[in-house]
């Protein structure tokens, strides 16, 4: 009997672990805010491309289907690479967002900087330039 009680106490115990470890990241939009701004609006304004690309400019809708598409530069190649640890550690002498950033897992800072892009969509909660 003790026995029984006591597999199914650990049963229960490995099941919540399981629900606990198998949670979604929740974004920082704080963190994407930063490192939009120090590394997307920066490469953005420099000329490189055409003009700044403001969270306001785009709805949340449009944000995400960009990102789901995951193609920047009209397809030429992926958003993802720009918030990867690979492009991060090639810009971080100089680049601080770059350089803080460059352990954190390429999924969670692009959950971050989707997090800050819904807020600051044009129909977000706090619709943002990057000025």
């Amino acid at each position: 009997m003790k026995s029984t009680k006591i597999m199914g106490a650990l049963a229960l115990v490995s099941l919540l672990g399981a629900a606990f470890s198998a949670q979604a990241y929740d974004g920082d939009w704080k963190r994407g805010r930063v490192y939009y701004r120090s590394v997307c609006t920066a490469c953005h304004t420099a000329g490189k491309t055409p003009g700044a690309i403001n969270p306001s400019s785009k709805t949340k809708a449009e944000w995400n289907a960009y990102l789901s598409a995951d193609k920047h530069a009209k397809g030429k190649d992926s958003v993802k690479q720009w918030a990867g640890q690979a492009y991060r550690n090639s810009i971080k002498a100089t680049n601080k967002a770059a350089e803080k950033f460059a352990t954190v897992p390429d999924a969670e800072l692009m959950e971050d900087v989707k997090v800050f892009l819904m807020k600051g969509a044009k129909d977000g909660d706090a619709p943002a330039s990057c000025s």
